[in-house]
C-alpha cells in the first residue's frame, strides 16, 4: 500500500467517524428546546460544510498524481486540522449545554 492510499484510507475512516458524530449531534439538537435547537442547527451546518470540504480534499488526494501528492496532502492536513478543531469545539458545546 502506498503512502497516498494509506493516507486516503485513514482520511476516509475519519470522515465516516465525523459523520457519525454529526448525526449524534443532530439527534441531540432534535431533542433540544427551541433556543438551543437553533444554535445546535447552526453548529451542525458549520460541521457539515467542513466535512464536505474534507471530502473534496480526499477526492483531490485520490486523483493526485505522484508529483502533486505532497501539495494535495498539505491542503488535506490543514482541512483535517480545521475539522478536528471544529468537531472538538462542537462536542464541548453540545456536552455542556442543557438537554
Amino acid at each position: 500500500m502506498t503512502d497516498q492510499s494509506a493516507y486516503a484510507q485513514k482520511l476516509n475512516a475519519k470522515l465516516d467517524e465525523w459523520q457519525a458524530n454529526i448525526d449524534k449531534m443532530k439527534a441531540q439538537a432534535e431533542r433540544a428546546q427551541a433556543d438551543g435547537k437553533i444554535e445546535y442547527e447552526e453548529q451542525i451546518q458549520e460541521l457539515r460544510v467542513k466535512r464536505d470540504e474534507m471530502e473534496r480534499k480526499l477526492e483531490e488526494l485520490q486523483e493526485a498524481n505522484e508529483s502533486a501528492w505532497e501539495d494535495v496532502k498539505k491542503g488535506a492536513d490543514r482541512a483535517w486540522d480545521n475539522m478536528s478543531k471544529a468537531m472538538q469545539e462542537a462536542w464541548d458545546r453540545f456536552s455542556s449545554s442543557p438537554r
